[in-house]
């Protein structure tokens, strides 16, 4: 097979032309043979594979003829020049069917013509698929060879916009830097100087700055050195002198610098202010010598390391960049210093503000100094007393945490009634810390006795009220002193003077407990005329009562009693339950209870019908044994003797009684001697305690008790545990008349221990007594029980309570729900009313005459009456017409209890009303002693 005659001429008047070259039949035969003992697979064809070729076929088909072999490589041929055709076009493509038809009518001529055909197929199909993937990957690289182009344009044409914009900055600077020189001329000076004389001036500025990087540098190592010639001398002075005692020069230096940070309070701002200035100015003289700027601007540059670490960045050259990493290493320092400082000072403000620190700044407030237990019960009564002011301000100092404090105050189930109260930590006996609450400008101060030992707290009180007492700006108020100990109140108000009142806690609770048990139910009574929420005490100056008798000014109240009169020409003395003649002159003030001192005002006189005193004749009681369990330092004062003024025809004869004190009380030989004045001739005290006789006896005689002058009581011990069973049943507890149960000396510290010792007491001693009684007396006895049954425990423990009065000394507020709703002992709440006490001093230093009066052992007194003393059963009279029947026998009523009602009724209202009285009924009265 041959190609056409025009191709062939072409190729052969153009050699230089053409692109390939026409094979050799020994290397067509050979390119044959290998092509089909070892087949080529393209991957991802989609065509089908050609069969397989045996060994025998390719030898029967090299011995046909040679002819068939060059119609194979005419094939080759032809697909190379149909390749290339069309890839380039410079080489014209053969005309269509002249090729084709020379090789088909070969091809009918050869014997294999089958087999001619299918790898003439066969060759097209691969001819055809290398064109497609040739095609396509010249497109991915023309693509590829496109994105570099617009990347590179696009990097030049930005490059080219950043160069123009450096290129206009850098006309404008030097534009700018021109107009400098020709407004300075130094144009025509540069021109016009000689280059010998500019260089010698260069001379002398570069020496300053070689000097000036010297200086620097030797400033820096200076402290070194200091401190090395410190310890050198140290060091010798101790090879020297040999003596070990002798302090070294470097702890001397290190201890005045400490000395210095301590005691001045700028010291470590102004350390913080000298490093910045040296590392200013020693970094300003380094950069002076190793750039070419002014000192002026060398030193802003290192002011601005210094405050900004990160503008040496832009420092050039090894020497300015040395000089600005060190000065903004000392700027990071500097910065790190300042920060611990600012922190330390926020710190240690709200610490301070936290604990409680901070000054109060505050004036006509109450300031408490100490803590008890009696501070619920005051704060509660100071802000009852100030409701009606819209609440006031409660400063409290003592040495505890301020967040305690308040966290305490916070648990505290009451009401404040606008009342704020200002917690502060201090010391009492520190006038700084007095400073701090603004005591000179407190209305009142009030000084908590110490939980413990009545000795110190005493001695503490004594050393606050030295320190009061020594405010240079002295005190606006008074200073009210809770005392422990009767016989310590002597130095406390010859220390404070006129400035104290002093409230001794123990001997009021004592004599209130000897009150109460020959009166049961007085208790609540003072609960309510020394607590705020009811009626209490005030004085005040009525100018249009001048020149009225004290038995008119009586009725003259319509919401007040007047109790009596506080003299002007006595020196402001209160007289309590004056005479009936008494006129009121300028300048006196009235005593009375009313609900509040904005409540109440005198009115004209009622119209009051005279009620005339009846005499009734009463059977004089029988004498009584009374047991004292327990001991008390006051015990002599409880047994005193003492007669009343009263005219003998209103006093009412007294009946002996047995009476039973069980524990032992520092003030035991004060109740003693007030026993002694209140009971009859003849009258029992019984002391139940776990004080060995002996030492009984002495403490009573250290305390000041005469036991051969006690007249109207004999004394009996009796040495036991007070909540043993067995201890309390060999006394003959259901003879007894009234029973004292005290806070025992040894518990006492405790409240809650105390409280549950004394409740312990008390049930054992209604069980014994209960079990005591005979059945049928038991059965007639009707008491109010409420909802307990008869047969229940309680039932039978109230029953017992008719036969006999057992007064329990309660210290913690709590224990009164317990009492109160057993009904089985009428009780006195010892912290609570001392509370009271103190805060209604605190309020009126003039109520503290009062009340001492009151729990005297002279004087007048509360006194519980029944109403036999005053009507006949049925008889309707008003309350005004009591009061004056009352009179008669030198007594004022202040209040009265039903018989069908359990709570007493102080400062009743419409007291010219009458109604009809039970012989059951009792009156409150304030009378002089018997």
């Amino acid at each position: 097979m041959s190609f056409n005659a025009d191709s062939s001429a072409t190729a052969t008047a153009t050699p230089t032309t053409r692109d390939w070259i026409f094979p050799s039949p020994s290397f067509t035969h050979s390119s044959y043979r290998h092509s089909h003992s070892a087949p080529r697979r393209r991957r991802f064809s989609t065509y089908p594979r050609a069969p397989k070729t045996t060994h025998s076929q390719i030898l029967s088909q090299d011995s046909n003829s040679s002819a068939s072999i060059s119609k194979y490589t005419g094939l080759r041929r032809r697909r190379f020049e149909f390749g290339y055709d069309r890839r380039d076009d410079k080489s014209p493509a053969p005309p269509d069917g002249a090729s084709v038809d020379k090789a088909d009518d070969a091809d009918s001529q050869s014997p294999g013509k089958c087999e001619v055909q299918y790898d003439k197929t066969k060759s097209f199909l691969k001819t055809f698929t290398g064109f497609a993937s040739g095609r396509q990957s010249v497109r991915w690289q023309l693509a590829f060879t496109v994105a570099i182009l617009i990347t590179v344009f696009s990097t030049l044409v930005h490059k080219n916009f950043c160069l123009h914009s450096e290129v206009i900055e850098l006309q404008d600077k030097i534009s700018k830097l021109g107009a400098r020189l020709k407004l300075c001329d130094l144009l025509d000076s540069v021109d016009t100087s000689d280059p010998s004389s500019h260089d010698a001036d260069k001379i002398p500025n570069k020496n300053f700055k070689i000097a000036a990087l010297a200086i620097s540098i030797t400033l820096l190592f200076l402290p070194f050195l200091f401190f090395k010639y410190v310890d050198y001398v140290s060091n010798s002075r101790r090879l020297l002198d040999n003596n070990a005692e002798e302090v070294s020069l470097n702890k001397q230096l290190a201890y005045r610098v400490d000395v210095f940070l301590s005691v001045n309070p700028y010291a470590k701002p102004l350390a913080l202010v000298v490093a910045t200035l040296l590392v200013i100015g020693l970094g300003g003289l380094a950069l002076f010598g190793v750039t070419d700027d002014g000192l002026a601007d060398c030193l802003w540059l290192s002011w601005t390391y210094v405050a900004d670490s990160g503008n040496h960045a832009n420092s050039e050259g090894i020497g300015p960049r040395l000089v600005s990493v060190s000065i903004s290493f000392g700027g990071m320092l500097i910065f790190a210093m300042m920060l611990g400082l600012v922190s330390d000072a926020i710190s240690e403000k709200f610490d301070s503000l936290r604990k409680g620190r901070s000054e109060v700044v505050e004036q006509n407030h109450t300031l408490i100094l100490g803590w008890s237990d009696k501070l619920g019960s005051l704060l509660n009564q100071l802000a009852i007393a100030n409701e009606s002011l819209g609440g006031g301000i409660v400063v409290i100092m003592a040495e505890r945490d301020k967040e305690e404090m308040e966290l305490d105050i916070a648990k505290m189930e009451f009401d404040f009634r606008g009342t704020s109260v200002i917690c502060r930590s201090g010391s009492p006996l520190i006038l700084a810390d007095l400073k701090k609450v603004s005591v000179s400008k407190a209305r009142a101060i009030v000084v908590l006795a110490d939980d413990g030992n009545a000795d110190q707290s005493d001695a503490r009180a004594l050393r606050t009220v030295l320190s009061l007492t020594g405010v240079k700006e002295g005190l606006r108020g008074h200073i009210v002193v809770e005392m422990s100990d009767l016989d310590n109140e002597v130095l406390v108000k010859l220390v404070g003077g006129d400035l104290v009142e002093t409230v001794v806690a123990h001997d009021v609770i004592g004599r209130l407990m000897i009150q109460c048990a020959r009166q049961p139910g007085l208790a609540q009574i003072w609960e309510d005329i020394l607590g705020f929420e009811n009626c209490e005490f005030y004085i005040k100056r009525w100018p249009q009562l001048d020149g009225m008798p004290f038995e008119d000014v009586l009725i003259s109240f319509p919401e007040a009693i007047p109790c009596g009169v506080k003299v002007a020409s006595h020196g402001g003395k209160i007289i309590l339950n004056p005479d009936d003649s008494y006129i009121l002159q300028e300048g006196d003030e009235v005593l009375v209870i009313a609900e509040d001192d904005d409540t109440y005002a005198p009115s004209a006189l009622p119209m009051v019908k005279e009620a005339k005193l009846i005499h009734i004749a009463r059977p004089v009681r029988k004498p009584q044994k009374i047991l004292l369990c327990g001991w008390r330092r006051d015990i002599d004062d409880m047994i005193v003797v003492w007669r009343g003024n009263l005219p003998k025809e209103v006093i009412v004869p007294k009946s002996t009684e047995k009476i039973l004190l069980c524990g032992w009380r520092r003030d035991m030989e004060d109740m003693i001697m007030v026993l002694d004045a209140f009971l009859a001739h003849g009258s029992e005290l019984w002391m139940f305690n776990e004080v060995p006789e002996k030492e009984r006896d002495k403490k009573l005689i250290d305390g000041g008790l005469d036991i051969r002058r006690l007249m109207n009581i004999s004394l009996n011990n009796r040495e036991g545990n007070a909540v043993i069973r067995r201890h309390l049943e060999s006394l003959p507890l259901e003879s007894f008349d009234s029973i004292l149960i005290l806070a025992d000396e040894s518990v006492e510290d405790s409240a809650i221990q105390a409280d549950s010792r004394s409740l312990a007491t008390l049930l054992l001693i209604r069980d014994i007594q209960a079990k005591r009684l005979p059945y049928r007396e038991a059965m007639v006895t009707q008491v109010h029980r409420d909802s307990f049954s008869q047969g229940s425990w309680i039932g039978e423990m109230q029953q017992a309570s008719d036969k006999s009065v057992i007064i329990s000394e309660i210290l913690d507020p709590r224990t009164k729900n317990l009492l109160s709703m057993s009904k089985i002992s009428d009780y006195v709440l010892s912290n609570e009313l001392v509370s009271m006490a103190l805060a209604m001093v605190a309020e009126d230093r003039q109520i503290n005459d009062v009340l001492e009066e009151l729990f005297a052992e002279e004087g007048n007194e509360m006194h519980i009456r029944g109403a036999d003393f005053y009507l006949e059963d049925g008889e309707e009279l008003s309350f005004y017409e009591v009061l004056l029947r009352a009179r008669q026998r030198r007594e004022i009523v202040i209040g009265y209890r039903l018989a069908d009602t359990e709570k007493a009724v102080i400062n009743p209202p419409a007291k010219n009303e009458r109604r009809a009285w039970s012989l059951n009924d009792v009156f409150i009265v304030i009378a002089e002693k018997e």
